[in-house]
């Protein structure tokens, strides 16, 4: 019995959750001022054919 929680997956199930939440946010705090990727050429291009396609269809 953990906690008062007579199941054992049951705790594991909180025990997870918790564990999942505590990595997303050691990971978001690893993560948060690590600056932009530089624009590749062909990702420009790729969002000129996408303007040009939307324009076209209205």
């Amino acid at each position: 019995m953990i906690v008062g929680i007579q199941d054992p997956w049951v705790a594991v199930a909180y025990l997870l959750s918790i564990g999942g939440s505590l990595v997303c946010v050691v990971y978001g705090i690893l993560q948060w001022n690590r600056g932009d990727e530089p624009v590749k050429p062909e990702d420009v291009q790729w969002a000129k054919e996408e303007k040009e396609e939307i324009e076209a269809a209205l």
